[in-house]
């Protein structure tokens, strides 16, 4: 590592070998002589051999990955334009096919065609550890589907439901998660061979008027790419919309990821439920007791700059004029890729979270207690009224007793005691003991919530992870720093 320039920390902190290396200049540029010897078979399948003859597709072919990175950088810095100085470097290792490298093409060719092929395995490697994830937290809310804890509604006690019901709501949002990208998928189609404004005519010019060849070299350099569709129509670009909607997709995964890891954050400040912690891993540099959730505070704070980037592919499409302009150029070599490593550094960190958090069912229930009381109110009325009492009496005295009792939690610091007032007041026919075993440890409050979750994990969840068996496992979740 060369320390004495910016390094870019999406690289050197937080992601995956394997999307850094997807997204690496020898992966783009081998990635483009793949798109020419495309168009050099295709162009010589569909009858031009006596113009791309296959000596020359065998020396394309021999030279695929040998790159001079220093002669193409060289001439860039000449002719100032990146693919021409490939061209050149190419045709240096290719003599006898050097005059018709890139025969026909406009440098979109290789450019688009490139960025859709990376984009399209760059999906799979997030779709790969989604699943994974997905599969973590499946585990998770079966282990605890039974486990009362608090439920809250604006941050403030509201009635009690389950460990596992409450991550069943993340892994709903990342099922939906997984279906935006699955439809993305089917939204990746090879730019093809277009020409310079999407028109192909200097491919017409090529094979003589003969719209049908014209056609078939389109759809057999995008199938020789890996692709089974081509865009219909295409000005110099494939559309920016597809970008947009890619990046609302990943931005969606980080949305999601954002919001695991901020309630994570506010159920570690509860001590209630953490993030893994490494023996030897120091909380504060100051404070060595503290155990700060570093993992799912870096999710936040990655996801937020997923999330911001949104706006640009928005504003980058809606101001391409025409049938195309450069402006697109630049931001989308950082943006594209950013946007694909920010999604695996956040996956990669919510993999790790999730196969390790901890929970802590004693402190869980001290909260629960807390609380129980006045969440039972209801209960304790209606049992009231079954030993003959008023309920409109009993509804006035138990919300007398409610609100001195949650005062003196507020003013005074001391334990919440409604039952001891509730049992002291003759009104009302039960003892501290008996109030005590009527609401019970809140389990009888969360209604269906274990109920629910086996059957959100039994009727949804399961039967679509056992379409990905294949993704399943051999996710790197360990973080470097």
């Amino acid at each position: 590592m060369n320390r004495d320039i910016y390094q870019e920390p999406l690289v050197s902190r937080y992601t995956s070998r394997e999307m850094q290396e997807l997204f690496s200049e020898r992966t783009k540029f081998e990635t483009w002589r793949r798109c020419w010897i495309a168009l050099a078979e295709a162009q010589h399948e569909l009858g031009l051999t006596d113009l791309v003859t296959s000596a020359m597709l065998d020396e394309l072919r021999a030279h695929a990955t040998d790159i001079d990175f220093e002669v193409a950088s060289a001439k860039e810095k000449e002719i100032r334009h990146d693919v021409m100085a490939h061209v050149y470097a190419y045709g240096l290792k290719c003599p006898t096919a050097e005059p018709i490298i890139h025969l026909g093409a406009t440098s979109q060719f290789v450019g688009c065609n490139t960025d859709l092929l990376l984009q399209k395995k760059a999906l799979q490697l997030v779709k790969k550890s989604l699943v994974n994830v997905i599969a973590n937290l499946a585990a998770f809310c079966r282990q605890h589907k039974g486990l009362a804890t608090l439920g809250y509604t604006h941050y403030q006690p509201a009635q009690p439901t389950t460990v596992g019901k409450r991550n069943t709501l993340y892994l709903q949002d990342l099922l939906m998660d997984l279906d935006y990208l699955e439809y993305l998928e089917t939204q990746i189609k090879a730019r093809g061979a277009k020409g310079t404004v999407g028109t192909q005519a200097t491919f017409i010019e090529l094979f003589k008027g003969e719209h049908d060849k014209v056609r078939k070299m389109d759809e057999l350099v995008a199938k020789k790419l890996g692709f089974s569709e081509v865009f219909a129509v295409t000005g110099q670009t494939y559309t920016r919309k597809l970008d947009m909607k890619t990046v609302e997709t990943l931005a969606g995964i980080g949305a999601t990821a954002h919001k695991f890891a901020v309630d994570l954050r506010l159920l570690s400040n509860l001590k209630v439920q953490e993030e893994p912690f490494e023996r030897q891993q120091v909380g504060s540099s100051a404070m060595a007791y503290k155990r700060n959730p570093m993992r799912s505070e870096r999710m936040t704070g990655l996801a937020r700059k997923l999330m911001g980037l949104e706006g640009n592919f928005g504003a980058t499409y809606a101001n391409q004029w025409f049938e195309r302009t450069l402006d697109d150029s630049a931001i989308r070599r950082m943006d594209i890729p950013q946007a694909f490593l920010l999604t695996d550094a956040i996956l990669k960190l919510f993999l790790n979270v999730s196969q390790g958090m901890v929970v802590y069912p004693k402190q869980i229930a001290r909260h629960l207690a807390q609380e129980l009381s006045f969440m039972a109110t209801e209960q304790i009325l209606m049992a009231c009224v079954e030993k003959g009492k008023s309920r409109q009496e009993m509804h006035e005295a138990i919300k007398i007793h409610s609100v001195a009792a949650g005062k003196e939690v507020k003013e005074e610091g001391k334990e919440n005691d409604l039952l001891a007032r509730l049992a002291n007041d003759p009104a009302v026919p039960f003892t501290v003991a008996e109030l005590t075993a009527l609401i019970g440890d809140g389990s009888q409050f969360v209604g269906r919530a274990p109920e629910q979750t086996d059957e959100f994990l039994d009727e949804v969840v399961m039967p679509r992870l056992a379409r990905y068996k294949d993704l399943l496992g051999g996710v790197d979740s360990a973080l470097s720093v």
